[in-house]
């Protein structure tokens, strides 16, 4: 008897699309997009699954897991449309968020605003208490004032209520007394977050603000998730919701509702993750990965195969980031992220002419709506997409497999009017001046992530993925003088079926504050087995054995009296002082171009990350099939595309992927897609790899 074919569901939203990913235990690949609804994510979401599984004979019982990327975190930061939250921490601390560190991240710019603070100053109480640096009880904790202000914090009405005492990864004996004590006072629907379970480390102001996001974030998250949840169960899907974290890891429902601070980049993760696998598959362990939408571009290195992670990251200030190009901008959570660049530039890019007659590219944008002026739905400012439809790299008549349609002419008058005319240029050499800064634009996205880094983007291949990520993609790789260029099938839902492709984690850190050969190794040793031991018994608790998961080790080290600190993976198994000093040192070479040998180390922080690895290099096999089911049209005749000045208008075959298959076909090339397009000039290699990727490389 045949085994009954069962599915596993990535779901990604968006702020225009909602992208679906059906994966078969049969390798199948089926996708989809749906319109997103704001109103209730949820509706979409389940309106696309019952389309779905309807069109492939499927029933909702048949369904074996269903994985999550949301971005109704980092909305209701941007959107300030979080819970209402008081904080509660140590005397003589109440305006640690105000003052914050003093650095800005626009050089230059004295009238630099910072933006608001989460919590307002008659929300921000004090208790009496204060535990030492090294632990020691200073001051005991008085209880009266910890209850007096709970009923101050409850008599205002908040629902969340973040605390924050100022030493209390040393020692949070207090701390846990405050947070027992509040919710004795506290309504049981008030979302309650103590510091010392979110992120036990030094640094008060990136505690306290941390702790401050998770619980802002904790009503709108938990709603969001038991919403989903009630409703995924009304449809008949009894399997539990997983959810992407930040750090490409997933996270049961339970454990997101609890810390949905974890959660904030959860969207482009899980492309980053899709690629690290595939690219390591295929022996290519060097990435930069890059995402483009409509709005934003994104990018991140792999590094080895595996994604590179910092936590040097910030939320707000009109973008999510976790890079050099916003430091000190937004709101600081100190969490384990994949490193992710992302800078406001996308195919709905204004472009604007400033006082002095120079052009820009953003970064605002004109959405979904109104668009482009070539969609037609009401827009005016000419857009990067308006300009890639004028050089022809775009369909002058159709996108999205003909489901949008395209009027050509108001993009070229509206370059013309606004561009051209202006700057006394001709039309073509205007729409290739928007396509050049938008890509000089996204070029510091990647160089974050890379040459800020230490990182060398030549020796790198380029992924690139995205409704707009492949469009661009060539003019990044010729900025960075980058050889090769990835484009993975259905690149514009590839985010969605990177969930498939992740596996359940879960991961602690502790402070452990002190110069390094100070330390003995059985000391170090012990502190790793008493956070491996916690965080497996989470794990447990979620159902996974023990034979499923695999431990990872790495702590943050800095030399003394510096400021800042390098993490540095430590090796399963004894724990060896003089290798960690050594890998040390090799990465602050690495990063900064110098260090010193000789010179004391201190460590900082530990850190243990368990995953549980649920799939197998198997699943990549359904990347052959992950090709939509909509790109039902066949390829266009050629059309002229501008390659700029030194080349002029040229005469471009239009191609399908199909129709690149076992053919090594040279540029000019214009591959369009359902969800995507790429126009390949002169001089470029093009062919279609074992892995059904668009392989793109300079002709030598």
């Amino acid at each position: 008897m045949n085994k009954a074919r069962t599915f596993r569901i990535g779901v990604d939203i968006g702020g225009t699309f909602t992208d679906i990913v059906l994966m078969g235990s049969d390798g199948s690949v089926q996708t989809k997009k749906v319109s997103s609804t704001p109103d209730d994510y949820g509706r979409g979401i389940v309106q696309g699954l019952q389309d779905l599984l309807g069109e492939v004979g499927a029933q909702p019982t048949d369904v074996e897991s269903v994985v999550h990327a949301t971005t109704v975190a980092t909305n209701a930061i941007l959107e300030e449309k979080g819970a209402k939250t008081g904080l509660i921490t140590t005397q003589g601390f109440r305006d640690v968020l105000e003052l914050r560190r003093i650095g800005i991240p626009v050089l230059y710019d004295l009238e630099y605003n910072h933006p608001k603070v989460l919590v307002p100053r008659r929300l921000r109480c004090e208790v009496i208490e204060r535990i030492g640096g090294m632990g020691e009880v200073r001051v005991a904790l008085d209880e009266n004032s910890v209850i007096k202000a709970a009923t101050r914090l409850r008599d205002e009405g908040v629902e969340a209520v973040a605390i924050c005492l100022i030493n209390s990864y040393a020692n949070p004996a207090h701390e846990r007394r405050v947070v027992e004590l509040v919710r004795e006072v506290m309504p049981p629907e008030v979302f309650i977050s103590g510091s010392f379970e979110i992120l036990p480390e030094i640094r008060e102001y990136e505690r306290t603000s941390t702790v401050v996001v998770n619980a802002l974030l904790g009503p709108v998250v938990n709603e969001y998730l038991s919403k989903l949840a009630q409703q995924l169960q009304e449809m008949g899907i009894r399997r539990p919701l997983q959810i992407m974290q930040s750090n490409g890891g997933l996270m049961s429902k339970k454990l997101v509702q609890a810390k949905p601070v974890a959660i904030l980049e959860s969207g482009p993760a899980a492309g980053v993750i899709a690629a690290a696998r595939i690219a390591k598959k295929m022996e290519i362990l060097d990435v930069i990965t890059f995402d483009m939408g409509g709005t934003t571009a994104k990018a991140a290195m792999v590094e080895d195969g595996e994604p590179s992670k910092t936590t040097d990251y910030a939320v707000g200030a009109g973008l999510s980031a976790a890079n050099k190009l916003s430091n000190n901008a937004g709101y600081a959570v100190k969490l384990p992220v994949i490193d992710i660049s992302e800078i406001g530039s996308g195919g709905g890019s204004q472009v604007w002419i400033d006082n002095g007659g120079h052009m820009h590219v953003g970064p605002q944008s004109a959405g979904a709506v109104p668009g482009p002026v070539c969609y037609g739905l009401g827009g005016t400012q000419a857009t990067l997409t308006d300009a890639l439809v004028t050089l022809g790299y775009l369909n002058p008549d159709y996108l999205v497999g003909g489901a949008l349609a395209i009027d050509a002419e108001k993009s070229r008058k509206a370059l013309q009017e606004q561009v051209a005319d202006p700057l006394k240029i001709s039309l073509l050499d205007a729409a290739y001046g928007v396509y050049k800064i938008s890509g000089s634009n996204m070029m510091r996205a990647v160089k974050s992530v890379s040459t800020y880094r230490g990182r060398d983007p030549r020796e790198c291949t380029l992924f690139a993925f995205g409704g707009n990520g492949p469009t661009l993609s060539l003019e990044i790789a010729q900025l960075l003088e980058m050889k090769r260029i990835l484009v993975p099938p259905s690149p514009g839902v590839f985010s969605a079926f990177g969930l498939l492709l992740s596996d359940p984690e879960h991961g602690v850190q502790r402070a452990l504050l002190g110069q390094l050969n100070q330390f003995s190794t059985q000391e170090v040793e012990l502190a790793f087995t008493e956070l491996a031991s916690e965080v497996a018994e989470v794990l447990k608790e979620e159902g996974y054995s023990v034979d499923q998961i695999t431990v990872n080790r790495s702590a943050d080290l800095r030399y003394r009296e510096q400021g800042y600190e390098l993490t540095i993976p430590v090796p399963n198994g004894s724990i060896d002082l003089d290798r960690i000093t050594a890998d040390f040192n090799a990465e602050h070479l690495r990063t900064y171009g110098h260090n010193h040998h000789n010179y004391p180390i201190e460590l900082v922080n530990i850190r243990v990350v368990m995953t549980v690895k649920m799939h197998g290099s198997g699943d990549l096999d359904s990347q052959n099939v992950l090709v939509s089911r909509q790109n039902t049209r066949q390829s266009s005749g050629p059309r002229l595309a501008y390659f700029g000045p030194e080349i002029g208008s040229l005469q471009s075959p239009v191609l399908t992927r199909e129709d690149l298959v076992g053919r090594t076909l040279e540029g000019p090339i214009i591959i369009e897609e359902y969800d995507a397009t790429c126009a390949i000039p002169p001089g470029y290699l093009v062919t279609i790899d074992g892995a059904a990727n668009i392989d793109i490389q300079v002709k030598e």
